[in-house]
């Protein structure tokens, strides 16, 4: 009964994110839907688990997560996250907003890259830009 209700809400969830997504969101999906990159099919906020994730090409498991400001704050919560969708099998990479925004070419360039690799379980890639680690180790 609690995975059922707990399944309910990370798919509604998934439904409000789709009707609200940020505008970098909206940008890189209009240059990922209908196969538009390596002819490959991506979906926008797939619920994963508990998790919904920005965007995900299934068949080649690979999540791709765009990160606003917010980000730097919970980044102990966006690795624990990024180990659980490793460990189910998916490789995640993110980008932030101002990357999407500012140069989407080099985005799509990483994201084609990456897709070309075989796909790996339980090995976690860094953030291709890290931010500044601020003190933190």
């Amino acid at each position: 009964m609690h995975r059922v209700r707990t399944e309910h809400k990370t798919q509604t969830r998934a439904i409000r994110l789709r009707a609200e997504m940020t505008d970098a969101e909206k940008k890189l999906w209009r240059n990922l839907r209908g196969r538009q990159l390596d002819a490959r099919q991506f979906r926008k906020q797939v619920p994963i688990g508990n998790y919904v994730v920005d965007f995900c090409c299934l068949k080649a498991q690979l999540i791709v997560e765009v990160d606003g400001g917010q980000h730097d704050a919970q980044s102990a919560q966006d690795e624990h996250r990024t180990r659980w969708l490793n460990s189910q099998g998916y490789r995640v990479i993110r980008f932030w907003n101002n990357e999407v925004l500012q140069n989407i070419d080099g985005v799509l360039q990483e994201i084609s890259r990456i897709l070309a690799l075989p796909p790996l379980r339980g090995v976690t890639d860094p953030h291709p830009n890290p931010p500044p680690n601020r003190g933190r180790e």
